[in-house]
């Protein structure tokens, strides 16, 4: 008689921690790519002639297909009905195509002087088709996202997922990090706001060849998983994805209190980054040759604190609390910005440093609770849901908050480089970047409350023992 199989391919620590590490890998190069150009606003003014609303405007592209043309749902439903490899392949090639046409776009002079007029408004055409790559880009990193966040449940379920989670966010951070840290040096060596580009241009094709190794180990998987379930006689009554399960999903309030935390939160810190370099030179006196150094402590923090908090989720619970106290460290942060006589660079120092400890509380809960709230076999079009809602912030606040700086934030002009180039005042923006901390404390709140309602687990530890 033969022996049954009692374990698959995830039950191997050095197997799914190496997973963990090929896929970490892949979304690094992504965050590099996303936050590349966030130092680079004041050059962006000096050497291309951008102001404060077209820089907003090109930022907020990331969004522009995933929240109006719902290719990030789309990109869900592929990823639940297609699988992680397709999907995950499809993804990483898009990263490259948008990056390769915002490298262009920057580094062109075939565009130099034009201006066309969209229907509804006119714009720059090297600012309109920088923000085509990026918004192509932002499909591209999204749906790796969610597809990573689908990989980290196949392998580590019942296992130290918000552990794996935790790891996989601070490794992405290394890339926010490296792009706030390098970029402005990189661009400054070379004389050209187009060179940091062209670096990720490069990070994006070894993360389209570092996921194309992870295909073949998920490959493994799947067998594994097969010959376990044959040899015991496991039976999957688990039906299939249905477009009809998106409405089981949009019907859950506590899908939707996680959806609406996670864009008020994250539209309190991604964009912020975008500014948080040029709010040390406008308002800390920072030299803009070190002024993104400031800002990249933030990422490098979350890379410790965001698998330290994850873990102590995994082992003790208290999901909900996490993120309770996470919101309320990024309102007491941004608070703190929006004061004018706080001025001096320690002070500048010590908040990124605070805010990166909110930073890292907040999804090191939140994204592993997703899965006790939802069935795994929606978890990817949950995922994108959640990512679709949450790029309505990452799309609209940058563009808000240029306009808010171009409108009412202008308090004169210097001259840097023989360039005429504006000032600005940064209290209103803190202001509104306070507002959304506050609001996230609020529906962190209803969370808990729902969560005692339902029985979700949120407050219950992940590792099953």
């Amino acid at each position: 008689m033969t022996e049954k199989i009692n374990q698959t391919l995830r039950d191997s620590p050095v197997a799914r921690w190496t997973a963990l590490a090929v896929v970490a890998f892949t979304m690094l190069c992504g965050y590099y790519l996303a936050d590349v150009m966030a130092p680079l606003k004041g050059l962006l003014e000096q050497q291309l002639s951008w102001n404060s609303e077209e820089y907003g405007f090109f930022t907020s592209a990331y969004g522009w297909f995933n929240v109006f043309l719902f290719f990030l749902i789309i990109g869900g439903i592929i990823l639940d009905k297609m699988g992680v490899r397709f999907t995950g392949m499809m993804a990483t090639g898009l990263m490259v195509v948008g990056i390769a046409i915002k490298y262009w776009a920057v580094s062109t002079h075939s565009l130099d002087g034009q201006v066309w007029d969209l229907l509804l408004f006119e714009s720059k055409a090297q600012v309109f088709i920088a923000g085509i790559g990026f918004a192509i880009f932002g499909v591209g990193v999204e749906v790796a996202g969610i597809t990573v966040s689908k990989i980290i449940v196949k392998w580590f379920k019942g296992k130290e997922m918000a552990l794996a989670m935790g790891l996989e966010m601070a490794t992405a951070r290394i890339g926010t990090g490296l792009a706030i840290g390098t970029s402005l040096p990189i661009a400054k060596y070379f004389g050209t706001v187009s060179m940091p580009l062209l670096f990720g241009l490069i990070m994006a094709c070894i993360g389209l060849i570092s996921f194309f190794f992870y295909t073949f180990q998920d490959k493994k998987l799947d067998a594994s998983q097969a010959a376990y379930d044959k040899d015991n006689e496991v039976v999957d009554d688990e039906e299939a994805f249905k477009i009809k399960d998106i409405l089981n999903i949009i019907t859950n309030k506590g899908w939707w209190y996680i959806a609406i935390l996670c864009v008020l939160f994250y539209s309190a810190v991604f964009p912020f980054l975008k500014y948080a370099t040029d709010l040390m030179v406008q308002k800390f006196g920072v030299d803009e040759d070190w002024a993104g150094l400031i800002p990249a402590l933030l990422p490098f923090g979350t890379i410790f604190l965001t698998p330290f908090f994850g873990n102590l989720y995994d082992r003790k619970g208290k999901g909900a609390t996490i993120m309770i106290i996470g919101s309320f460290i990024i309102v007491f942060v941004h608070a703190m910005f929006s004061i004018p006589f706080l001025s001096h660079w320690i002070i500048a120092i010590f908040l990124i440093i605070l805010l990166g400890i909110g930073f890292s509380l907040v999804p090191s809960a939140m994204w592993p609770s997703v899965p006790k709230i939802i069935p795994e076999k929606q978890l990817g079009t949950a995922y994108s849901l959640i990512f679709w809602v949450q790029n309505w912030g990452l799309m609209g606040v940058p563009a808000l908050i240029g306009w808010v700086l171009n409108t009412y934030c202008i308090t004169g002009q210097v001259t840097v480089d023989n360039q005429t180039v504006n000032t600005y005042n940064y209290t209103l923006p803190m202001i509104i970047f306070t507002g959304f901390g506050i609001l996230a404390i609020l529906f962190a709140f209803l969370l808990k409350i729902e969560d005692k309602k339902k029985g979700y687990g949120l407050q219950l530890p992940n590792i099953k023992k």
